[in-house]
């Protein structure tokens, strides 16, 4: 039949099932389905007909038509940085007075000073990327701003330590001029070198 549909439970193909039946089963993305149109075994989340299914439950597959292009990711960026500037600036000033006031020779101090605020915006930036990423929130505040949340190839949450390592991937593509980031503008998946480097995406909700 036409609505037929088998799941893949351990070594046996379990069914059959109706879309509808599978739906209320509480299907998971990386469950491997065979569809009555297909001749194989597939994930759930990569057929269509379970795509509005997924949305509800907040999995986005990434494909070519949600991904957020590189104006998009640029908004959201200027929305952090600007974000992260305040808050780095002012952590800076304050870590800089307790030290001025802990050491009596200051001019012991300035030669690592100078390296500080650079050292504790980069952090700032990874862990406060990471940590939002890796929350129900999937995404930075720009990100959420911008309607925006990053996923993995299945469209499901990043955990923690796969967020920091995307993160972290962003140092490498800050180097030759940012050409990392540029990738955004003709890879067919929008995906930085970080993001490629991850297996993440970024897509756009709406």
């Amino acid at each position: 039949m036409i609505n037929e549909y088998y799941i893949l439970r351990g070594s046996q193909q379990d069914g059959p099932y109706t879309h509808t039946q599978l739906m209320d089963m509480n299907i998971e993305a990386d469950d491997f389905l065979l569809s009555p149109l297909a001749d194989g075994l597939q994930y759930a989340a990569d057929l269509p007909e379970f795509q509005d299914y997924f949305i509800s439950k907040g999995i986005y597959l990434p494909d070519e038509r949600n991904v957020a292009n590189f104006w998009w990711r640029l908004l959201a960026y200027i929305i952090d940085y600007a974000l992260l500037f305040v808050a780095t600036t002012i952590g800076t000033v304050v870590i800089l007075l307790v030290k001025k006031m802990l050491f009596h020779n200051i001019d012991d101090e300035t030669e690592d000073s100078r390296y500080l605020p650079t050292l504790i915006s980069v952090l700032a930036w990874i862990f406060y990327n990471a940590v939002f990423e890796a929350t129900k929130l999937q995404a930075s505040i720009g990100k959420i701003a911008c309607k925006m949340i990053v996923v993995d190839a299945r469209g499901q949450r990043l955990d923690f330590s796969k967020s920091l390592a995307r993160n972290f991937g962003k140092i490498l593509s800050s180097l030759l001029c940012g050409v990392g980031f540029l990738t955004v503008l003709w890879s067919p998946m929008h995906q930085a070198w970080h993001d490629q480097l991850a297996k993440t995406y970024v897509v756009r909700k709406s």
